[in-house]
């Protein structure tokens, strides 16, 4: 049986919440307990002031340490500390069943600018976050802490699998109910609902499920066990594919050959072969490659001659699709007008680089999602630097730099890792 503490400016706020419904019920049969400690009763000021201006400037105000450390002192056994602030661990239902497994939690509520900062160096507090948004204060958000683990407590809830197959439960969002009338203004049931057959409505609810969390929270996807099964339903939901509209651009010209001299480098067949496997795995559009040398285009006709018409288009024929979808130009303004003719529209140029940029009043490097978000209506493409990057007359024509793959430490990837890396983070299954 948990018993809550609460640390709290305004204890009054909990009034009505903690006296309805099954919080209520819990609470009148002992299932849970509530305790609260209000740091104006342990002020030292004569007008119980909590607060104070904060040191360094700037504006509100921030809660003092010393009447926030007596009210916790008071509690006899705090037990977990929790303190619900914007910066905390986001709270999540694998959160809820650990603090469900405490028999005391202190719930810390944070007012005005925050909490004097020491006050987490003299106690083991844990940080909670409730979501990416900010509230007058951590009452509100402890009411959802408490709430989500109470439901987890036996007997709390009068069927006991309801808490198991809620959203978050199974790393999944929860498929969709229906009840009585079976038809609403047109509208029917699912029909495999009313057949009565459990294996077939329990695969159903499982489809929906997938679906629902696909459309809506789609990063859940990439910590939710999934079976085979599920793996199949997934491929086969219709969702937006924003890789038709990014190719990849792999320019052997103009690159830099040094720290200032820039020319033409040498095709690298590997380079070739991943980047295009890379495109077709993640149905990208056309792969382009850019070399003005008649020798080096040669290199390149060959190889896709030998893999996508002569014997070896027959022995791999997967390799013979990913090199089908690869174009030779022998400039980068040959690969605009390619790539306007094929899309009708203009389109945009990202370049990419190891490095963050040092020149001052410069935009920030673009994102993974702000690259997601330009394909949502227009092609995109993505320049890729072979020696020792992109040359400034290939940067000037870009709109933007894509953030580099590294914050800290080495960061000196092939281009075919780092395109496989930019792929799965601009696209991805389940962006």
């Amino acid at each position: 049986m948990p018993r809550f503490h609460l640390v709290t400016l305004f204890p009054e706020f909990f009034d009505s919440p903690l006296n309805t419904a099954l919080l209520g019920q819990a609470r009148r049969t002992g299932l849970v307990e509530f305790s609260f400690h209000n740091p104006r009763d342990f002020s030292a000021n004569k007008h119980r002031h909590t607060d104070d201006r904060p040191y360094g400037g700037g504006p509100g105000m921030v809660m003092q340490a010393e009447p926030l450390a007596r009210a916790i002192r008071s509690i006899p056994q705090p037990g977990r500390m929790a303190l619900l602030t914007p910066g905390g661990r986001l709270f999540t239902q694998k959160f809820a069943g650990e603090f469900a497994a405490e028999e005391d939690i202190t719930l810390i509520c944070g007012r005005y600018e925050g909490l004097d900062a020491r006050l987490g160096r003299l106690f083991p507090l844990t940080p909670v976050c409730v979501g990416d948004v900010v509230l007058n204060g951590g009452e509100t958000a402890a009411l959802a802490v408490i709430e989500a683990v109470a439901r987890l407590i036996p007997g709390f809830m009068g069927e006991e699998e309801s808490a198991t197959e809620e959203s978050f439960s199974s790393g999944l969002l929860e498929y969709p109910h229906y009840t009585r009338p079976e038809v609403l203004e047109n509208l029917p049931v699912p029909e495999i609902l009313l057949t009565g057959h459990h294996a077939r409505i329990a695969r159903w609810r499982r489809d929906a499920a997938l679906a629902v969390t696909l459309a809506t929270r789609p990063e859940m996807l990439d910590t939710a066990p999934l079976t085979h099964e599920d793996a199949l339903s997934l491929a086969d939901i219709p969702h937006e594919r924003p890789g038709r509209n990014l190719s990849f651009c792999l320019l052997y010209y103009p690159v830099l050959l040094d720290e200032k001299k820039s020319g033409a480098s040498s095709l690298t067949n590997l380079d070739i072969h991943d980047i295009a496997r890379i495109s077709s795995s993640y149905t990208m559009g056309p792969f382009y490659v850019v070399t003005p040398l008649a020798d080096q285009q040669l290199v390149l006709e060959e190889i896709l001659r030998h893999w996508t018409r002569g014997p070896a288009s027959v022995a791999k024929p997967d390799r013979a699709f990913a090199l089908a979808g690869v174009r030779l130009a022998a400039s980068l303004d040959g690969v605009v007008a390619h790539l306007r003719e094929r899309a009708g529209a203009e389109p945009r140029l990202v370049a990419s680089s190891a490095s963050w940029p040092v020149e001052k009043n410069v935009p920030p490097p673009l994102t993974p999602k702000d690259i997601r978000d330009w394909c949502a209506d227009r092609p995109v493409l993505l320049c890729l630097g072979t020696a020792r990057g992109l040359a400034r007359e290939a940067l000037e024509r870009c709109e933007g730099v894509m953030r580099p793959l590294r914050f800290l430490g080495y960061n000196h990837l092939s281009v075919r890792s780092a395109a496989a890396i930019f792929a799965d983070r601009i696209l991805g299954d389940y962006r």
